[in-house]
C-alpha cells in the first residue's frame, strides 16, 4: 500500500489540503482517476495499492489526450478477454475464486479479503453499499438480489478504490464539488433505453445540486455520482484557497461544445476564508411523552453509529400540558431512512417529520498538544484570520483523568 503524502509536489507545506472538483462536464469514475493521476499520483503507487484487491484479469493504462484543446489524463481499465458489442466494450463480470462477483455479498467478500487499510476498506464498503441500495430502490428489488447490471464490476472496484487510494497518496483531507452537469438524451442498458441521467444516478444525487445540458450524452455516471456524493463535504462555487495544483481527468468522448474533462483544483485553506461551504442536511424530529428516559442514551448511541451528524433532546410541553421530549437528528440524505427506522424500532414514536436545511460550520482542525499528562488533541475553529475558539477533546481528557486518577476538571483546566 503506498504511503500517504508521498507526493512532495502537492504536499509541500503543512495545512488542510482541499480538492475542488469542477464538474462542468460531469463526472465518472475514470475521469476522477485521471484527474488524480494528472495531479501527481504515480501510476505505480495506484497499481500497488489496487494489488491489495483479490481481483485479476485487468490492466490499468494511462495516456495523455486533448479534449477540445485541453490537455488531460485518460485512465482506462482494460479487461483481458473483454466481450461485448463494438470496440472497447468491457466485460461486466469479475472472478473471485470460481464465482462471478456481481452482487453485494460478492463485492463485500472481496473487500473483506483485500489487503487494503481498514480505513479504505470502510470507506469503499460504504460507497459500494450506497450504490447497491440505490440500484435496489430504482429496480424495486432487495439489496441482496441486485446485480451491478451495466456497471462493470471491475470498473467499479478499480474506480472506487483507486480514487480512495489516490486521495490518500495526495494527502487530500477535504473534497468539495461544483454542481453537477448530468447531460441529456438516452443511454442503452440491458433494461433498454433509459433517460439521462440514469435512474440510479438521480437516486444517488438526491439533495445535491445538479443540472441538465444540451450535450446528449451521459456526463455523470452512477459510479461518478456515488463517488462525488459520498466524498464531497459540500457543493457550490469554489471556495477561497491557496491553489497548489490543477489537474484534468479526461472522459471517453471529445465534444465540440466544451472540453469533456473533470477539473480538479488542489489547494490549502485560505487564511482569508476559512469557513466551510454551506452543505445540505436533513433534520428528523419526533416528540415523545411516553418512554422511559433511560432509553434515550442507547437510542442516541445507535443513531450516531448509523451515521447521524448530531443528535439532541429538547424538553417540550405537548397537548393537554403533558411534558415531553423532542428527539432531533441531523444527518445526510443518504442515511435518512436508516435513522428513521432506528427511531421507529427503538423508541415509542409512531411518527416523525423531516425536512431539509442548510448548515455552515467553521473550519475545524485537530492538533495534538503536549501537556504534563502527555499528548492531547485540541480542536481549533477559525473565522476570517483569527482563531476564535478552542476546545479540548473530551474523550482524551476523560482517559487521562482515569489513568492518572485526577479530577476531570483539573485535567481540562491544565490543558487549556
Amino acid at each position: 500500500m503506498p504511503l500517504r503524502n508521498s507526493n512532495p509536489a502537492v504536499n509541500e507545506n503543512n495545512g488542510t489540503m482541499i480538492a475542488f472538483l469542477n464538474c462542468f462536464s460531469g463526472i465518472s469514475g475514470d475521469m476522477l482517476l485521471g484527474a488524480l493521476v494528472d495531479a501527481g499520483v504515480p501510476l505505480e503507487d495506484l497499481k500497488e495499492g489496487l494489488a491489495g484487491l483479490p481481483v485479476t484479469g485487468y490492466e490499468l493504462t494511462v495516456k495523455k489526450v486533448k479534449r477540445a484543446g485541453i490537455r488531460a489524463t485518460k485512465v482506462e481499465v482494460e479487461i483481458r478477454g473483454a466481450r461485448g458489442q463494438g470496440p472497447g466494450a468491457k466485460t461486466q463480470n469479475i472472478k473471485h475464486g470460481t464465482r462471478e462477483a456481481k452482487k453485494w455479498k460478492d463485492i463485500e467478500k472481496i473487500i473483506k479479503a483485500s489487503r487494503l487499510s481498514s480505513e479504505i476498506k470502510r470507506k469503499g464498503s460504504a460507497i459500494f453499499k450506497r450504490l447497491f441500495e440505490a440500484e435496489a430502490r430504482v429496480h424495486g428489488e432487495k439489496m441482496q438480489d441486485v446485480h451491478l447490471h451495466e456497471l462493470g464490476a471491475v470498473d467499479c472496484l478499480v474506480d472506487i478504490f483507486g480514487t480512495l487510494i489516490g486521495l490518500d497518496v495526495l494527502g487530500i483531507e477535504t473534497v468539495l464539488s461544483s454542481s453537477l452537469n448530468l447531460g441529456s438524451g438516452t443511454i442503452k442498458t440491458e433494461h433498454g433505453d433509459l433517460p439521462v441521467p440514469a435512474p440510479a444516478t438521480v437516486e444517488l444525487l438526491r439533495g445535491k445540486p445538479a443540472y441538465a445540458s444540451d450535450i446528449r450524452f451521459e456526463l455523470t455516471t452512477p459510479t461518478g455520482a456515488v463517488l462525488v456524493s459520498s466524498l464531497a463535504k459540500g457543493f457550490g462555487p469554489m471556495p477561497e484557497m491557496s491553489i497548489v495544483k490543477t489537474a484534468y481527468g479526461a472522459g471517453s468522448m471529445d465534444f465540440r461544445e466544451q472540453p469533456n474533462v473533470l477539473g480538479m483544483i488542489i489547494g490549502k485553506r485560505s487564511a482569508f476564508s476559512v469557513q466551510r461551504s454551506a452543505e445540505e442536511i436533513t433534520v428528523i424530529e419526533t416528540n415523545i411523552d411516553d418512554m422511559n428516559p433511560q432509553v434515550y442514551e442507547y437510542v442516541m448511541e445507535r443513531l450516531f453509529r448509523a451515521g447521524a451528524l448530531d443528535v439532541f433532546l429538547t424538553q417540550v410541553i405537548m397537548k393537554k400540558g403533558r411534558p415531553g421530549v423532542r428527539l432531533s437528528v441531523l444527518c445526510g440524505e443518504d442515511v435518512r431512512e436508516k435513522l428513521m427506522d432506528i427511531i421507529f424500532t427503538e423508541t415509542t414514536s409512531i411518527g416523525v417529520r423531516f425536512y431539509r436545511a442548510e448548515r455552515k460550520t467553521l473550519d475545524r482542525e485537530i492538533k495534538p498538544v503536549k501537556t504534563k499528562f502527555g499528548s492531547v488533541n485540541v480542536k481549533l475553529s477559525r473565522m476570517k484570520n483569527k482563531k476564535q475558539k478552542s476546545s479540548v477533546e473530551y474523550e482524551d481528557c476523560k482517559k487521562i483523568a482515569e489513568r492518572f486518577n485526577v479530577p476531570l476538571l483539573e485535567v481540562m483546566k491544565a490543558i487549556r
